[in-house]
């Protein structure tokens, strides 16, 4: 069985295996293709990825000899004419605002997963997309704004005097907010405990 795993838009620096995935799968016989340079903006370059088994292919059309096909956002128009039919795309697909997109995945006879309509129960944890992408967007939401907000974070006490911690107040309390919480508390108490 082949998997092809396709670089995705440039404005998205994600890429849908790691070399370490890409090691687990080829332990379970599967066969693994990624396109040119796919993991580059996620700081894997192709000689890691052959390293853990995988094949470069500079050529989209791959993706018409793959039986499966892992994406992290969905598949456009192009790639989805390349599909074979019977093929499994596994990907985040907006299900409920690309009904067109789904259609044309139906019509093509290509069996689709939506991963954000993955259960959020404990059994599943592991393929929580919605979690583990939400726990970034926190941690980056003060990251960002730490950077905006221009001033230090800490309290810093020098002989030339005190420097208040900033106040941060962060809306929501679900994966994203606790994240942004934690990440807020560890910059403003600069690694003393309070």
């Amino acid at each position: 069985m082949q998997v092809y795993i396709p670089k995705e838009s440039n404005s998205d620096s994600r890429v849908a295996a790691s070399p370490d995935t890409v090691k687990k799968m080829k332990d379970w016989g599967l066969n693994v293709v990624i396109q040119d340079n796919a993991g580059l903006n996620s700081n894997f370059s192709n000689e890691e990825y052959i390293k853990s088994g995988a094949t470069i292919s500079n050529e989209i059309t791959d993706i018409s000899k793959s039986d499966m096909i892992l994406k992290i956002n969905k598949p456009n128009d192009d790639e989805i004419a390349l599909m074979s039919e019977g093929s499994v795309l596994i990907a985040s697909l907006d299900p409920y605002n690309n009904i067109e997109t789904l259609n044309k995945l139906k019509d093509k006879g290509v069996t689709s997963f939506a991963m954000e309509l993955m259960p959020r129960i404990t059994r599943a944890q592991s393929m929580d997309i919605l979690s583990s992408q939400s726990n970034l967007a926190g941690y980056k939401a003060v990251i960002d704004a730490t950077y905006l907000f221009n001033k230090a974070m800490p309290m810093m006490m020098t002989a030339a005097g005190t420097i208040a911690p900033a106040k941060v107040m962060v809306f929501g309390a679900g994966v994203a907010g606790l994240q942004a919480i934690a990440t807020a508390k560890k910059i403003r108490s600069n690694c003393f405990s309070n």
